[in-house]
């Protein structure tokens, strides 16, 4: 390429910290080395040994002193806190994490006609559960401990269904290979000034090389949208957990629960029952938002169209990167 080394230092430094603050470290030459190292197996199992060590004695400590599940919840707890500060520092999820938040939050606007698509029926389907006695029997014998678990189990599930269909969705961000929409997506970014020189300049099979995504790189998309779609799902939750709790004071009488759970509970506005049961309907709608979510068609349209953009931008910005890099 014709660009100055200074020049073409100083872009890939722009372009660095551009990936930076778009969620993407592992498109960071440096960074990918780091998370690289971070993940063999001199490095994994140490940090894996001490979670389960740490997290089978506060287990033990904690079910020794109250109860056996909230033993298992509180060594959970501490192991996933070894896990989660080793994946936030040395595997670079904090940089993800911090971006996928941001963007939700500040396309609040744009998501709520999303969420407004599964919101009525779900709350249709969940209404009739929230009125039913075997559920609010059910709820109200679950311990804190079993409950939180059971919270936690339904969180895992919709990570896990995230994280094998979510890979579907980006196997198409990187198979356009069109010089024009290749360049035209890096304007505003550090690279816009050699992007037409780097996609001009190639052919179609030396396009298709410098674009395509695989790797740690293409888990780093895919963890974008993990964490873009799990905070719309948590924010969706809250949103059911508040609304049970207000309907829940309005229409359940303690005389009604009472005679459903076989005790009158105190007559405050919130009673322990209403938070068992509402807690456990969030949980469930989280679930169902989440499967929602990734298998209707028109909100998939909608909402991956959007992160998928800037996903396609991403890939075009390392594109001309990787050249500069060479």
């Amino acid at each position: 390429m014709s660009v100055p080394t200074e020049a073409r230092q100083q872009a890939i430094r722009d372009a660095e910290e551009w990936f930076l603050r778009h969620g993407l470290p592992y498109f960071v030459e440096s960074e990918r080395m780091v998370v690289k190292r971070g993940l063999s197996r001199a490095r994994l199992l140490p940090v894996v040994a001490t979670a389960l060590v740490l997290g089978a004695v506060a287990g033990v400590g904690t079910g020794l002193l109250t109860t056996l599940s909230l033993g298992l919840l509180v060594g959970l707890l501490a192991a996933g806190v070894v896990l989660a500060v080793y994946a936030a520092t040395t595997l670079r999820l904090r940089v993800i994490a911090r971006w996928a938040v941001g963007r939700t939050f500040r396309s609040l606007g744009m998501m709520f006609p999303l969420v407004t698509r599964a919101l009525p029926l779900l709350l249709l389907f969940v209404t009739f559960l929230f009125i039913n006695t075997e559920v609010w029997m059910v709820a109200n014998s679950l311990d804190p401990g079993v409950l939180a678990l059971a919270v936690l189990l339904f969180a895992a599930m919709a990570v896990a269904f995230l994280l094998v269909r979510l890979p579907e969705e980006m196997d198409r961000v990187d198979d356009d290979t069109d010089p024009e929409r290749l360049a035209a997506r890096c304007h505003g970014t550090p690279v816009e000034a050699s992007a037409a020189e780097v996609f001009h300049e190639r052919d179609e099979a030396e396009l298709a090389g410098i674009v395509e995504v695989a790797g740690l790189q293409k888990w780093n998309l895919v963890l974008v949208l993990l964490v873009s779609q799990f905070v719309q799902v948590l924010l969706l939750a809250v949103a059911v957990l508040l609304f049970f709790l207000v309907f829940g004071n309005v229409i359940m009488q303690p005389d009604v629960v009472g005679s459903w759970l076989g005790q009158k509970p105190e007559a405050t506005s919130v009673t322990d029952p209403l938070v068992k049961v509402s807690v456990f309907l969030a949980a469930f709608s989280g679930l169902y938002f989440t499967v929602y979510a990734v298998t209707d068609e028109t909100y998939r349209q909608q909402f991956f169209t959007s992160v998928t953009r800037e996903l396609e931008r991403a890939v075009a910005v390392r594109a001309v990167y990787r050249s500069l890099g060479r």
